[in-house]
């Protein structure tokens, strides 16, 4: 008899902005780096104030997610969206990670990146494929975010101040024994 329960695989880690979403998958990388492939954001900031963020690959590229100064693109709040280095460096460090690598990093599954068309179809092939995904999404904001978060294949962890510091451990053990249960 076949069964509609999948097992979980996919990792995606919530909560609200700045509690340390990315502080927790970038510790989880510093462990399994050679394991992991895809991509993390970070603040682009200019004497202390945030002017954008940044993408940056594990694999070395880097690129502008959005900044305060970029004219004639989508906009969220008051940064333009870089559409073009969302999608020539985060989704193809996602297509690369589902090739080379275990585990695939996709920080951040939000408002910014969804805009790309591209990028909302790598994210759903990195979830489908058999590779591990481990990432980051919003908490609300989009009808695509609520159908990753249903998925039954998908674990939503919620970062809070109370458990940021112990949540990279218990990421590296559940990836670690899927890892050591499919022979990965």
């Amino acid at each position: 008899m076949a069964s509609d329960f999948k097992i979980k695989k996919n990792f995606l880690i919530t909560g609200p902005p700045g509690i340390g979403k990315t502080t927790v998958i970038t510790k989880v990388v510093k462990t399994l780096e050679s394991e992991c492939g895809g991509f993390y954001t970070t603040e682009a900031r200019i004497k202390g104030i945030r002017k954008g963020f940044k993408i940056i690959t594990l694999d070395g590229m880097s690129g502008i997610l959005a900044d305060v100064s970029l004219t004639n693109t989508p906009k969220i709040g008051k940064y333009g969206v870089n559409l073009e280095d969302i999608e020539r460096i985060a989704v193809a460090s996602i297509e690369k990670a589902m090739i080379t690598r275990k585990i695939v990093i996709i920080d951040e599954i939000g408002k910014m990146e969804i805009l790309s068309p591209s990028f909302k179809r790598a994210v759903i092939a990195a979830l489908d494929s058999s590779k591990l995904v481990l990432g980051t999404i919003a908490e609300k904001g989009d009808p695509f975010f609520n159908k990753i978060k249903e998925r039954g294949d998908v674990e939503i962890l919620v970062v809070s101040f109370n458990n940021r510091d112990d949540l990279p451990d218990f990421i590296l053990q559940r990836l670690r024994k899927f890892l050591s249960a499919n022979n990965q």
